[in-house]
């Protein structure tokens, strides 16, 4: 089966572990020395209402994908997820 770098970015992320609903993919991690996907990135939950900023991203290994479907990427992590600082931009 193949799948584009944009159609996984119209599936919703779910952590079996918890059942905790991540967000869907707005990122991947390419290693582009090897040619293959090291992990996809998921923002993270909206602060205040969803009004102002998001917390941290989180970065989701390619080896704790457990089953990516048509409309949801199954994953499973235990434990506590790398976070990764969203860049802003600066305004000119």
């Amino acid at each position: 089966m193949q799948c584009r770098i944009a159609d996984l970015r119209c599936k919703e992320v779910i952590n079996i572990c918890t059942g905790m609903r991540m967000g869907f993919v707005s990122d991947v991690l390419v290693d582009i020395r090897n040619g293959c996907v090291v992990a996809i990135v998921v923002p993270g939950p909206c602060r205040i209402l969803g009004l102002f900023w998001r917390e941290d991203d989180f970065i989701i290994p390619w080896e704790c994908i457990k089953r990516i479907g048509d409309d949801i990427i199954l994953i499973e992590v235990s434990g506590p997820f790398k976070r990764e600082k969203r860049r802003r931009i600066p305004w000119a």
